[in-house]
This record gives C-alpha cells, sequence and structure tokens, in this order.
C-alpha cells in the first residue's frame, strides 16, 4: 500500500483504477504482502525440524493457496470441501491435516481414504477413528486447560472452550489407542487467534509439551495458530523473531529429555494473509443523528462479518482523497440490520476518523485477507463481492462476483416468469 497525489495505490495499482474496472464491492490481495508474510513467518521460526501449514478457513481462495504452496508450505483443514480443494489446487495427502470439529463418520472416512491425516478432538471420534482405521496413524487435539484470543468467540482452549480432548484424560487415551491398535504420531493445541503476546502462546506451550511427553513414539506436536495482527494504529505487533526463538529453545529442551527428534507443526492462518486483502467500497449516503455522522457503503456485513462478530477494528481509509481534513463518521452497510456497522467496539457502534467523505468517494477497509471472503454470505439476497489479485501493478480476477443466476439455480424448482 502506498500514498500517490492524494489517492490510494495497492499493489502498484490505483484503488480507484481497481474500482473502476472491477466494480465495488471489491476484495483486493498484494501478491508480494503474501508472500512477504511467508518469508517473514518461516525464517521467525527457522528451527531446522518445523513446518509450517496455513490455515485455509482464514482464506480459501485457490490463486492465493497457489502462492502459499509455492511458498513451500503446507495446509490445516477443517472440512472435506478444504482437504479437496487443496489435493486440486496441488498440495499433496501428506502436506495438509485435518482439524475438524463434531466431526462425521463420513468426514473421517474421506480423509482416510485420501491418505490426509487427522487430528482427533474427542474420545468419542477417537473410538469412532480407530473403528474405520484400526492400526492406522492418528494425531490428537488436546485441551491444554488455557484460552486466549481477541474475543470470547474465538477462544479455543480451556474449561468453557467444546475443542479438543481435555488434558487429564490420558488413561483414556492410552486405552483407546490400545483398543484400536493405533499409532498416535502428533499432539496438537490451539488456543485462540488474535494473540499478541507471547505469554500464552508459551504457557500452553509448556502444557502441551508436559501432555506430549506422556506419549510414546510421536513425530509431531503442533502448537496451532493464533499468530495476530496490529489492526490498530499504534497497536504493537506480535514480536514474532522472539517468541519463534523460545519456541525452538522450548523444543530444542523436549526432544533431548523424550529421546528422539519430534517436528514442531504450526498453524498460521491471520498473520499470513489478513494484511494483504483491502475491501474496498463506495460511499453512498450520508446522514446524521444527535449523536453519529454516518456514512452509508454499497457493502456491509454480509462481505466482512468481523466487525458485527467480534467489534473487530479494520482501518479505513479515504482512497479517494487521502490528505483530507479527518472527521469522526460511523461507518456503515446496506444490509438490513442495525448491526450492520463497519465500525464498532466492542460494547457496539463506534466512530473512527477518516479523512472527509463525499458520497461517490472510495473507501478501503484494511487488513480485511483473513475471515473476509470467507466468512462472506448472500443474506439480503445480494452477490458476494469479485476478488482480484494485483502484482506488480498488474490485476486480475481471481473471483468473479456472482450474479442473480449463480443464487437462484440453486433452486431446483425455480422457474423465472
Amino acid at each position: 500500500m502506498d500514498v500517490r497525489d492524494d489517492k490510494l495505490f495497492l499493489g502498484g495499482m490505483s484503488a480507484e483504477a481497481l474500482a473502476s474496472e472491477f466494480g465495488t464491492p471489491l476484495y483486493v490481495y498484494e501478491e508480494a504482502v503474501v508472500r512477504a508474510q511467508c518469508q517473514l513467518f518461516r525464517d521467525s521460526f527457522a528451527a531446522e525440524n518445523q513446518e509450517v501449514h496455513f490455515a485455509l478457513k482464514s482464506n480459501f481462495n485457490p490463486a492465493l493457496l497457489k502462492i502459499i504452496l509455492e511458498e513451500g508450505l503446507g495446509l490445516d483443514a477443517v472440512s472435506p470441501w478444504e482437504v479437496q480443494l487443496g489435493l486440486a489446487v496441488g498440495f499433496s495427502p501428506k502436506q495438509i491435516i485435518f482439524t475438524g470439529n463434531n466431526t462425521t463418520e463420513a468426514e473421517l472416512r474421506y480423509c482416510i481414504d485420501q491418505g490426509v491425516l487427522v487430528n482427533v478432538g474427542s474420545l468419542a471420534e477417537l473410538d469412532r477413528y480407530g473403528m474405520l482405521n484400526p492400526g492406522g496413524a492418528v494425531a490428537l487435539r488436546i485441551n491444554p486447560d488455557i484460552g486466549a484470543g481477541h474475543h470470547h468467540h474465538v477462544i479455543t482452549g480451556g474449561p468453557r472452550s467444546k475443542f479438543g480432548i481435555y488434558h487429564t484424560e490420558g488413561e483414556a487415551i492410552a486405552e483407546l489407542l490400545q483398543r484400536h491398535n493405533l499409532r498416535l504420531i502428533g499432539i496438537h493445541s490451539h488456543i485462540g487467534t488474535g494473540i499478541l503476546q507471547t505469554e500464552e502462546m508459551l504457557g500452553a506451550m509448556e502444557i502441551i509439551l508436559k501432555t506430549a511427553g506422556r506419549f510414546e513414539g510421536l513425530e509431531f506436536v503442533d502448537f496451532g495458530g493464533g499468530f495476530g495482527i496490529p489492526y490498530r494504529p499504534g497497536q504493537e505487533a506480535l514480536p514474532l523473531k522472539q517468541l519463534g526463538a523460545a519456541m525452538a529453545e522450548r523444543m530444542a529442551v523436549f526432544c533431548k529429555s523424550y529421546g528422539r527428534d519430534v517436528r514442531m507443526k504450526l498453524e498460521p492462518g491471520r498473520f499470513l494473509i489478513a494484511q494483504s486483502g483491502t475491501l474496498l467500497v463506495q460511499a453512498t449516503n450520508r446522514q446524521s443523528t444527535p449523536e453519529f455522522n454516518f456514512v452509508g457503503t454499497d457493502s456491509g456485513f454480509n462481505h466482512l462479518a468481523r466487525p458485527a462478530l467480534y467489534g473487530a477494528y479494520h482501518q479505513i481509509l479515504n482512497a479517494s482523497a487521502m490528505g483530507g481534513e479527518p472527521e469522526q463518521v460511523v461507518v456503515a452497510g446496506n444490509i438490513c440490520e442495525s448491526g450492520d456497522v463497519f465500525t464498532q467496539n466492542h460494547d457496539g457502534v463506534d466512530t473512527q476518523s477518516v479523512a472527509k467523505v463525499e458520497i461517490g468517494h472510495l473507501l478501503a477497509l484494511r487488513d480485511a485477507g483473513a475471515y473476509g471472503m470467507s466468512l462472506a454470505s448472500n443474506y439480503n439476497m445480494r452477490a458476494r463481492p469479485a476478488e482480484v489479485l494485483v502484482t506488480d501493478g498488474k490485476a486480475r480476477l481471481i473471483r468473479r462476483r456472482e450474479t442473480f443466476e449463480d443464487l437462484t439455480g440453486l433452486f431446483p424448482d425455480f422457474q423465472p416468469k
């Protein structure tokens, strides 16, 4: 991102030129940012025996997955279609880990048939998996009794979390492994997402390594994702190299006491892809109440749900007049819901300082590459946006905008008059 002549540029192209060519709302991804984040993560976790798996749920566009593949990363998948997409893009079964939740027998069978390793998340699922694949290899998702994250909806560890086998269930795990002659080759844990402090991750790491040490024959320990980015101006970034060094040191100590080399696996999603993405929207309206000045747009929480779901912050820039006089405004969407507001905090509607907006101006919602399009819907029967990838000043369409026929084509009895 840079600014030229008071206009916002993304990947060497002006936001206004992109909007003119492809329309709005529009998701724009900068390829250089994706590659730089992948390289930064690999360099920060430069332990000799480590593997990185991109959390596919954060963004499943195949064009972006090809970049991830070229950068040498694997995939963390949470549904059979994510597995199928990863294989179709070119990832090998060995590069994919399936970590489902409340997984069905059919989903387990699909992964077994494809040769994709499963992280099993409950005792009942472990028993079911053993009956489907006796003598096979398996990994376990453990709840380490610690959770963290930017909102309680994204905390995935601790006694209130639905995820993983509680770390005190060692005896029950051993009995099921023996009953089905399963080979436990990996232990997995994930405590939450959007984490910017090292203490929570290192604390969870100590617990999961202690749990892992109870089992013989492990090939890897997977510490999941959760690596956050600084969404707000002035927010400090996660000290990734410091964290990487600390985790590598702890892993080396574990391997020495364990008596064999064990790989460290990591599953970043947001960290790799969020900052590459911008949602471009057009200002379509202005109105005021005694409390707020509202700017209305041609998008809504059906395209970027994070503010409505979590009170999440996304910096909003006036791409048409970057140097304008700042004003405090509420930026709202076009969905028929009072919660359809892009400027929110955990308590509800908030304002944000944006260079003065006129109707017709283009607004850029930053850091929208993760959990933006992947959470998008057709609520209010509105089309999901197009997506473009910008590389060295050139843009190409990587997902076309939906049409009325795309939506209505799913209804077999629908016959337009």
